[in-house]
């Protein structure tokens, strides 16, 4: 699955098609290929798009009321906090086998 791909299922973008793919690639370039900012940024365009359309209808009795842009900048928001708590270097990942400290002994003479 490509990065593309990631974004368009996090956003729910499937099927009808909300975005080009050079519009989401455009969003994972502004997001530093983060997948996960790259969406929060998409769903902040898509909600934007949404903002002047119906959001509340009522006909008699009933009553309903549309949040979609509400909730794309809700999960955009949860989206940008998942990559801020990400751990920014693993310690578990540092390879430190090719240091020598050589140098170090080398400035001591």
């Amino acid at each position: 699955m490509t990065d593309i791909d990631k974004v368009r299922l996090l956003i729910g973008d499937i099927g009808s098609v909300q975005f080009t793919d050079a519009q989401i690639q455009a969003f994972l370039d502004m997001a530093g290929d983060s997948i996960l900012i790259a969406a929060g940024y998409a769903l902040e365009a898509w909600a934007a798009s949404l903002t002047g359309g119906l959001t509340s209808e009522k006909i008699g009795d009933y009553a309903y009321t549309k949040k979609d842009a509400e909730n794309k900048l809700k999960l955009a928001m949860e989206y940008k906090k998942q990559e801020s708590e990400k751990p920014y270097l693993a310690w578990a990942e540092m390879d430190l086998t090719g240091i020598e400290d050589t140098a170090i002994d080398e400035d001591l003479e």
